[in-house]
C-alpha cells in the first residue's frame, strides 16, 4: 500500500495528535475496499526537532483517540 502511505500524508481525512506521544500524529484515509474489508489506514509519524519519519502504518477498525488537529473543528 505504497502509494496509498503517501496519498494519506498529502490528503488526510483525519490527523490526530498521539496521546501516548505528542511528538507523533496519526494521518488517517477510510478505505472502503481493501483484502479485509473497510479499513482505515493509520500512517504513523514521529517528528523531532529537525526531522520527521514514517514508523508504521496499519489498518484498523477505528481512530485512536486523541486530539484532532485536522481538520480544523
Amino acid at each position: 500500500m505504497a502509494e496509498e502511505i503517501e496519498r494519506v500524508l498529502h490528503s488526510p481525512t483525519e490527523v490526530r495528535v498521539s496521546r501516548s506521544d505528542q511528538a507523533v500524529r496519526l494521518f488517517y484515509e477510510f478505505y472502503a475496499k481493501t483484502m479485509v474489508g473497510g479499513k482505515w489506514l493509520c500512517v504513523v509519524v514521529k517528528y523531532a526537532p529537525e526531522d520527521a519519519f514514517v514508523v508504521t502504518a496499519y489498518l484498523t477498525d477505528q481512530l485512536k483517540a486523541g486530539e484532532t488537529i485536522w481538520p480544523k473543528k
